[in-house]
C-alpha cells in the first residue's frame, strides 16, 4: 500500500491463505494498522481521527433521524418538534447530529490550515490535497441543505438567499436554479430535494475520505519537518517511522478522548450556543428575519461574497470590461467560490522548496496573519453589511486572495529558509534525546 519498505501482511494457516487469494481485507487493514508513520508527528496530526468520528457520527445519528423526519413544508418543522419531544433520545440524537457538524468543520479548519502550514499539499501530495478540498465542498453542500431541513426561519431565508446566488450567473443562472429549487421558489419540491442530497452526499464523502487515505498511505504522511522518510531500505525507514499501530492509534484514541469531553459537555449543557433562535420559528414566507446568518462555519465565506458591492472598484472595473455581464453580485459568487479554488491551487502557487513552515521565517508571520484574517472574516461574516464592517470584509477578502496568489508565490524567491534537518530521525533525536544509559544499551548491543 505505501511506498516506504515495510513488512506486509503473510497469512499463516489455511483459511487466512483461501480467504487473503479471494479478497485481501484482513492484509489491507493489516498494512494500515501497521503503515510506518513518520515518528516526529506532533498534535496537529489528531485531526484525522476526529474528522473519522463525525462522519461516522453524522451518518449514524442522521439515519436514526430520517426515520422520524417528514420532508414536506406543512409537516417538516411539526416533525423535528416530534423528535425532539416525542422519540426516545431523540432530543439527543438531534443534538449530537446538530452539534457534531460543528465538530466536524471545526476540526476540517484546523486540518486544513495544519496542511497549508506544514506544506501538506506539496509533491507528491497534491493529489491528496485536491481530494480534500473535494471533501470539504461536499462538506459544506452537505451542511448547508442539512440546515434548511428543520423548515425554521433561518433555514427558509438562508435557502432562498443561497440558492439566489445562482441566479446570478449570467445566461445560464436562472435555469440552474430552478433547477435546484424545483421551481420558481424555495418550497417542497426544494426541501424535498435537499432532503434526498443531505442524505446521499455524506456516502458519497465517505468514498472520498477511502481514497483521501490511500493517496497519503500510497505517498507516505508529511510531518513537521518536511522531510520525507527515507526510502531506500527497510532498516532506513524503519530510523524514521513507527508503525501506525500502536503508537498513534493510542495517542489519537487520547486526543479523541479529550475532545469527546468538551463535545460532550457542549451537548449536554449548551446544545443550541452556536444555533439561531430564529430557527425555532416555522419559516414564513411572508415575514422576513432582521438579519439573516449562516451557521458559523460558511462565515468566512460569506463575508467575502457580501465584501464585493457596487462601490468596489475591481467590481466597476469587471462590469465595465465585460459589458455589465459580471455585476456586483455575480462578482460576490465568484470570489466566494474564487476564496476555496485559491486554497485548492496551493500546491502550483507556493514556490517555496521548503515544505515545512517551521523552516520559514517570513511565511511564519504572513500565516499566522491569514489565520487572524480568517477570524476577523468569520466575525465580521455574522455582523449586518453595514456601516465599518463591509470595509473590514473587504480588506479581510483582499489580504485572503493576496496571500495566496502574490505572498505565496514570492516568498519562495525572495525568503531565505532556516536549514533543515537532514532526516527524520535527526529531528527527533534533537527533540527527545536518548539517556546516557541508553546510549550504552544501544552501543553494547551488538557484542550480545
Amino acid at each position: 500500500m505505501s511506498g516506504i519498505p515495510h513488512d506486509h501482511y503473510e497469512p499463516q494457516s489455511n483459511g487466512a491463505k483461501w480467504l487473503h487469494r479471494r479478497l485481501p481485507i484482513v492484509g489491507l487493514m493489516y498494512d494500515t494498522l501497521m503503515l510506518p508513520t513518520p515518528k516526529n508527528l506532533n498534535w496537529m496530526w489528531i485531526w484525522g481521527i476526529v474528522l473519522t468520528f463525525c462522519l461516522v457520527l453524522q451518518i449514524v445519528t442522521g439515519i436514526v433521524l430520517v426515520m422520524h423526519y417528514t420532508p414536506h413544508v406543512d409537516m417538516a418543522f411539526a416533525s423535528v418538534e416530534h423528535i425532539m419531544r416525542n422519540v426516545n433520545g431523540g432530543h439527543m440524537i438531534r443534538y449530537l447530529h446538530m452539534n457534531g457538524a460543528s465538530l466536524f468543520f471545526f476540526a476540517v479548519y484546523l486540518h486544513i490550515f495544519r496542511g497549508l502550514y506544514y506544506g501538506s499539499y506539496k509533491a507528491p501530495r497534491e493529489v491528496t490535497w485536491i481530494i480534500g478540498m473535494l471533501i470539504y465542498l461536499l462538506m459544506m453542500g452537505t451542511a448547508f441543505m442539512g440546515y434548511v431541513l428543520p423548515w425554521g426561519q433561518m433555514s427558509f431565508w438562508g435557502a432562498t438567499v443561497i440558492t439566489g446566488l445562482f441566479g446570478a450567473i449570467p445566461f445560464i443562472g436562472e435555469p440552474i436554479q430552478t433547477w435546484l429549487l424545483g421551481g420558481p421558489a424555495v418550497d417542497n419540491a426544494t426541501l424535498t430535494r435537499f432532503f434526498s442530497l443531505h442524505y446521499l452526499l455524506p456516502f458519497v464523502i465517505a468514498a472520498l475520505v477511502a481514497v483521501h487515505i490511500w493517496a497519503f498511505h500510497t505517498t507516505g504522511n508529511n510531518n513537521p519537518t518536511g522531510v520525507e522518510v527515507r526510502r531506500g531500505s527497510k532498516a532506513e525507514a524503519e530510523k524514521d517511522t513507527v508503525p501506525f499501530w500502536p503508537y498513534f492509534v493510542i495517542k489519537d484514541l487520547f486526543a479523541l478522548a479529550l475532545i469527546m469531553v468538551i463535545f460532550f459537555a457542549v451537548v449536554g449543557f449548551m446544545p443550541n450556543y452556536l444555533g439561531h433562535p430564529d430557527n425555532y420559528v416555522e419559516a414564513n414566507p411572508l415575514v422576513t428575519p432582521s438579519h439573516i446568518v449562516p451557521e458559523w462555519y460558511f462565515l468566512p465565506f460569506y463575508a467575502i461574497l457580501r465584501a464585493f458591492d457596487d462601490t468596489v472598484w475591481i467590481v466597476q472595473l469587471a462590469g465595465f470590461l465585460t459589458g455589465g455581464i459580471i455585476d456586483a453580485k455575480f462578482f460576490g459568487v465568484l470570489a466566494m467560490f474564487g476564496a476555496i479554488v485559491v486554497m485548492a491551487l496551493a500546491p502550483w502557487l507556493d514556490t517555496s522548496s521548503v515544505r515545512s513552515g517551521r523552516y520559514r521565517p517570513m511565511f511564519k508571520w504572513w500565516f499566522a496573519l491569514l489565520v487572524v484574517d480568517f477570524m476577523v472574516l468569520m466575525w465580521v461574516g455574522a455582523m449586518p453589511a453595514e456601516g465599518i464592517y463591509p470595509v473590514i470584509a473587504l480588506i479581510g477578502s483582499a489580504y485572503w486572495f493576496a496571500y495566496f496568489l502574490i505572498i505565496l508565490p514570492l516568498l519562495g524567491v525572495i525568503e531565505k529558509p532556516l536549514a533543515q534537518p537532514d532526516t527524520i530521525e535527526a529531528d527527533f533525536d534533537a527533540h527527545y534525546p536518548k539517556k546516557a544509559g541508553d546510549a550504552g544499551q544501544a552501543a553494547a548491543a551488538p557484542a550480545e
